[in-house]
């Protein structure tokens, strides 16, 4: 008998990809969303789609009667009492799975580990907030939510994925450093190229999010991201190799960066602390990580046959023409 997978979400990027690991893996899938969004898999006789807001605990439970579901992959749960629903909804499902965040880490730890670093606090203001500002609190608040219900039998669990990268990626934070790559042959990047901001390939995600359906540990959080980290200058480097393109790679410092009226923050993906995320839990129940070589050339390759740029985070190339010639007078 073929398994069903309620995915709540599922057209744009991460609840995309989820749908497609679960069809490639034998399930039937039904989708909840308001049906804002396009859906690719309008003609996939394997897919239906049930018109709701996850926000609605009638739409919830309606979608539920409709699915009958084996496990449900909880894709836009961004406030704490989402989350706090959905557990009590599908409280006898073989597995609920909630996407939170590695930005729910309270602690600087190089590498963040599930059950060792402190977790972010969440005031009654913040579970509520509609700004990034408290989008890790409001996260970690639905882990906490999330342990609870193990507690009292769920087959509840968490994925924290950190910066999630790959095609169909909306959010378009690295296909600015992809397009910059395949315009310029002279890049800029803020310090000295060697901040480091973890990432997960998308496709990874995805099916990280199945195998904790799957086979996780109720009432624990799984870490997802890149089994290989690069640094800003190698994930350019990666991108240039898997274009084919030439492009050299310019670290500038915040002196140099301020002849162009830059500062290292005005670079998407730049992070002066590192963050890293430790992803044996997830690896030690079977998980793989796509090679990012192979990872990068798929993403490289889906941005060229799309229209984004990233240029809600161009810096501004004319302010990077002032910092090359800058560094070619040092």
């Amino acid at each position: 008998m073929t398994d069903t997978a309620l995915v709540i979400g599922g057209t744009r990027f991460i609840g995309r990809h989820t749908v497609s690991d679960l069809l490639a893996n034998g399930y039937e899938v039904v989708m909840l969303n308001r049906g804002n969004h396009e859906n690719p898999f309008a003609d996939d006789d394997r897919v239906t789609h049930v018109e709701g807001d996850r926000t609605n605990e009638r739409d919830l439970r309606t979608a539920k009667l409709s699915a009958d579901p084996d496990v449900v992959i909880d894709c836009v749960a961004y406030y704490p009492d989402d989350v706090e629903t959905a557990v009590d909804v599908f409280a006898d499902v073989d597995g609920y799975v909630y996407i939170s965040s590695g930005s729910s880490y309270a602690a600087e730890e190089i590498p963040k580990r599930e059950g060792e670093t402190p977790l972010r606090d969440c005031t009654p203001e913040q579970a509520t907030d509609e700004s990034d500002e408290t989008y890790g609190n409001r996260k970690a608040e639905g882990d906490r939510i999330v342990f609870d219900a193990a507690e009292e039998g769920v087959n509840a669990m968490a994925v924290r994925p950190c910066i999630v990268y790959g095609p169909n990626d909306y959010t378009e934070r690295l296909d600015y450093w992809i397009d910059r790559v395949l315009s310029y042959d002279r890049v800029v990047v803020p310090g000295d190229g060697q901040n480091l901001w973890h990432r997960a390939y998308v496709e990874d995600v995805a099916s990280a999010l199945r195998v904790v359906a799957e086979r996780g540990e109720p009432g624990a959080a799984y870490n997802v991201g890149d089994r290989r980290a690069l640094t800003l200058e190698e994930t350019l480097e990666t991108v240039a190799a898997a274009a084919g393109v030439d492009c050299e790679v310019v670290p500038a410092s915040a002196d140099a960066l301020a002849a162009g009226g830059l500062e290292p923050d005005d670079f998407v993906l730049y992070r002066e602390y590192p963050h890293l995320l430790d992803t044996c839990a997830l690896a030690d129940l079977g998980w793989e990580s796509t090679p990012v070589d192979e990872a990068m050339a798929r993403t490289v390759a889906e941005h060229r046959a799309a229209e984004r740029d990233g240029g809600e985070w161009d810096p501004g190339r004319d302010a990077e023409e002032r910092v090359l010639g800058v560094k070619e007078t040092l």
